[in-house]
């Protein structure tokens, strides 16, 4: 029998020949040009299949070319009465089949699905699989339908393995289901990676009831059924029922957990900060020695900063051998959201300098967080500007950041809030969909500059172009808003219509309307609104005494601030700060805390007897 390569002949050489292109790819191989005349034995056969599923493996496009070439030129035989043979034949071409596949050449695995002679349950696997894997999930889930309905073949467990791992979304509950009740009625259903497959989808569509009925009905559970429930509670905020799970099977001494059920054990913990369980999990890690992972370090300084400990949170991040952009994403977020604002900024600083990669994640993290005030301008601008040199400013997430730097910052403060509503206009042409978010930090913009009426547009679109719900934040900014422009009565009346109750910042804003203005009369109806919703803050009674103190009616100041000290209640300190060669200095009044407090202290002697050589007399 002629042989496909003439030097695989000998055995020995044939063994050594395949063993060596396996660990090379770029092995010359020649075909003899007696090529189209082969005939297929059981070894060639088997040969056949090796090089095939090496170069899916290899990515070796060449070769596999060559191999099809010759299944075309000269099919493998099948023999009637033989199923040896049919098999034979079916593992060749559902082989070539798959190496299509798995590269990603779907239009040619078509091709070469249509053209096979045999088709059983793997081809069309092989084809649903490759559809789904690139997401396609039209496609897919069409030639699932249409094997169900072809009548020669019948779907297996890997067929509905396959399309549960393409499900997620609500949208995608009624496939689940589908695929349920297929498995109910083929048996599948007692198959464990079958009930896992399940458990998962129905997790990702939402439907924690039918995730955690299907969990709790297989009758054999490993660590992937354990690890996918406990992950689904937790993804699902189902916090404290993914702890639990997790202890139970902890406890249980069945299943051992692997990683990913560690990593969904502290993602419940950081949910519920929940610190001393969560350090518990963290002397598990640190006992099996995963505690230097990327994902579990990324876990453990989540957890520590949520739980507020944030010195913990460093620690993991200042050991840790390598990081990436979520360990750096999560620490900067971390650093933020317990007050550490500056330092988060300072590393993103020195990350960005020291060359490491820098994702859209991070840009949003710090825009998002730090307080962008007059001190922080320069630093707008050049995270502006290092967005638009990467390329990043495509993405919602830092479009927004920018939108609310630019509306708390400089720009606006300086009457250049414009700059946030062009911002915007190119957002919408790059059809960069806006977030509440954005329209909060257009609404500050809108308040600065003094253009009520196109805030007024703007909540409204917000509302009946975009379908979101305005929060407390966006009433209280409009508030803000009409009273920066003087019209305090508008401001008022738009109060009273609203359709939730107001808060803190509502009348917070409307009393500092009233404060700019002098309006005695509604600056007590704020107040007193405002004294109820926050009986121990000092504001009320402090900006009345300023109302009242800017009116010349020194009796009525002087009973409220007695009123004031009758109730306990202790004005909050003062502070002022100023940024001097990239670092932010804070002080409070007669400040002797400053480290260079005496040489300030000075020069304001110093700049005194100026004042009084030009003839300054203090005003007491």
């Amino acid at each position: 029998m002629t042989a496909i390569f003439p030097k695989l002949l000998s055995p020995p050489l044939r063994s050594l020949l395949l063993h060596s292109w396996r660990f090379s790819s770029t092995l010359p191989l020649s075909f003899s040009p007696k090529f189209s005349d082969i005939n297929f034995s059981p070894t060639i056969e088997s040969n056949l299949v090796l090089l095939l599923t090496s170069c899916a493996k290899e990515s070796n496009f060449r070769l596999r070319s060559c191999l099809h070439a010759s299944i075309i030129k000269s099919p493998p035989l099948v023999f009637l009465g033989y199923p040896l043979s049919h098999r034979s034949a079916n593992l060749i071409y559902n082989c070539l089949l798959s190496t299509y596949c798995k590269s990603g050449e779907l239009e040619s695995a078509v091709k070469v699905f249509d053209d096979l002679p045999l088709k059983d349950t793997v081809s069309w696997n092989s084809l649903i699989s490759g559809f789904l894997k690139r997401g396609n999930f039209h496609l897919g889930f069409g030639y699932f339908k249409s094997m169900l309905s072809s009548g020669i073949c019948s779907f297996d467990q890997a067929s509905l393995t396959s399309m549960l791992s393409a499900c997620g979304g609500i949208e995608s509950l009624e496939i689940v289901k589908m695929m349920h009740g297929l498995a109910v009625l083929s048996g599948y259903d007692d198959e464990v990676t079958v009930g896992n497959a399940l458990t998962t989808s129905y997790f990702r569509c939402h439907s924690f009831d039918s995730g955690m009925r299907v969990f709790h009905e297989m009758a054999d559970r490993n660590v992937v059924s354990w690890t996918a429930a406990i992950s689904g509670l937790a993804q699902n905020e189902f916090y404290g029922e993914s702890l639990n799970l997790f202890v139970e099977m902890h406890g249980g001494g069945m299943v051992t957990p692997n990683f990913l059920t560690y990593l969904s054990a502290l993602s419940a913990c950081s949910g519920l900060q929940a610190l001393k369980e969560g350090a518990q999990i963290h002397g598990l890690v640190c006992k099996l020695g995963i505690q230097s992972d990327l994902c579990i370090e990324s876990a453990l300084m989540d957890l520590y900063s949520k739980c507020g400990s944030v010195e913990d949170a460093w620690q993991i991040f200042e050991y840790a051998k390598v990081f990436d952009e979520v360990s750096v994403t999560v620490i900067l977020m971390g650093l933020a959201q317990n007050g550490f604002e500056e330092e988060a900024v300072q590393l993103f600083v020195k990350m960005v300098k020291a060359g490491n990669n820098v994702d859209p994640n991070m840009i949003s993290a710090v825009l998002g967080v730090f307080p962008f005030d007059t001190t922080s301008q320069g630093l707008g601008v050049q995270i502006h500007s290092f967005v638009i040199k990467k390329g990043f400013a495509s993405n919602v997430f830092v479009s927004n950041g920018l939108i609310n730097v630019y509306s708390k910052c400089a720009f606006a403060r300086n009457g250049d809030g414009s700059k946030a509503l062009e911002f915007y206009e190119e957002m919408k042409l790059n059809d960069v969909g806006p977030t509440d978010v954005t329209f909060l930090s257009l609404l500050h913009a809108c308040s600065h500059v003094g253009l009520p009426h196109k805030g007024m547009e703007f909540l409204e679109c917000m509302k009946k172009s975009y379908g979101m719900v305005p929060r407390m934040e966006h009433y209280a900014c409009i508030v803000d808003m009409l009273g920066r422009a003087g019209l305090v009565k508008e401001a008022k009346d738009f109060i009273e219509v609203l359709p939730v109750k107001p808060d803190v910042l509502v009348w917070q804003s409307l009393l500092g309307a009233c404060s700019i203005y002098g309006d005695i009369e509604t600056g007590q109806y704020a107040a007193d609104r405002l004294a109820e919703c926050a009986p121990d803050s000092p504001v009320p009674f402090v900006s009345m005494a300023n109302i009242y103190s800017s009116k010349g009616r020194w009796k009525e100041r002087a009973k409220t601030i007695k009123k004031m000290k009758e109730n306990g209640i202790a004005k909050e300190t003062g502070i002022s700060w100023i940024e001097i060669e990239k670092k932010i200095h804070s002080f409070v009044v007669a400040d002797e805390m400053h480290a260079r407090g005496g040489d300030i202290y000075g020069v304001l002697m110093e700049l005194f007897g100026h004042m009084r050589d030009e003839g300054y007399v203090a005003d007491i």
